[in-house]
């Protein structure tokens, strides 16, 4: 393990987090949010980050295991060594990550961005997306200043061009043509 610069913060992508501990060899569970999910354990170094610091371990290999995936951590050979990244999350260079091709977009990315309809109603920010097998769903945080919507949030497919309608990645604003009270 090796500190990581505190310059790299910003070009760190999060790829999922260690859910528990695998095995009598120090193996971890890891909860991965990469397409597929086993695509985690193809990065060999992983920046992870375990009480507010961030370090650099090694991988030195994984597997899927039933729903999950596993991997050995380098320097990592009991349970109770794994047990202390329990929680940690897991990130890597956007650097190390595959080069994306025109109306491909990291989840990572999109995160945060600023959503409008397609009549410039403003609607809210982008706080997560997550899969359902038929489409993905963009969930936005409402605040459309409705105090009897305050704080609920909008499911958004994400389907390309008849509900996602612009992804502007330079102004971090989508724009959809959807109904946010449907």
């Amino acid at each position: 393990m090796c500190p990581s610069d505190d310059s790299d913060q910003a070009e760190k992508v999060l790829l999922g987090k260690v859910t528990g501990v695998y095995g009598l060899k120090g193996w971890v569970k890891v909860h991965s949010d990469t397409l597929p999910r086993e695509n985690i354990i193809h990065y060999r170094q992983w920046m992870m980050e375990r009480d507010g610091e961030w370090s650099v371990v090694g991988v030195i290999g994984g597997r899927p295991q039933g729903k999950t995936i596993v991997a050995q951590l380098e320097g990592v050979s009991t349970p109770e060594e794994a047990r202390g990244y329990i929680g940690a999350s897991i990130a890597v260079l956007r650097s190390a990550m595959p080069a994306l091709t025109e109306g491909e977009y990291y989840w990572a990315d999109l995160t945060g961005m600023h959503v409008v309809t397609v009549e410039g109603a403003d609607i809210g920010k982008v706080v997560r997306l997550f899969e359902t097998g038929a489409n993905d769903v963009v969930v936005i945080a409402d605040e459309r200043g409705d105090p009897t919507t305050s704080g609920s949030e909008i499911l958004v497919p994400w389907l390309v061009p008849d509900v996602i309608t612009d992804v502007n990645m330079e102004s971090r604003v989508i724009t959809i043509d959807w109904d946010p009270d449907f």
